[in-house]
């Protein structure tokens, strides 16, 4: 689960967990280097955190079209 940029994660981070609850998941995939902390306090048991440990990526650049 990544949750839009533009809003808090924890309401998403619930929803998945609940849902995941319903169904008996045992594995929990969601949070980024940015909201890893809230993901777990929700029970992922899978982040992502690349940028973390990595630092950012350069911005792509856009081939000029000819």
């Amino acid at each position: 689960c990544i949750p839009p940029v533009d809003e808090a994660p924890a309401p998403h981070f619930a929803l998945l967990a609940k849902i995941a609850g319903r169904l008996g998941l045992k594995s929990l995939s969601m949070g980024m280097s940015s909201d890893f902390e809230t993901a777990i306090a929700f029970g992922a048991t899978d982040v992502r955190v690349g940028s973390a440990i990595f630092g950012t990526r350069p911005p792509l650049v856009q081939a000029a079209h000819s």
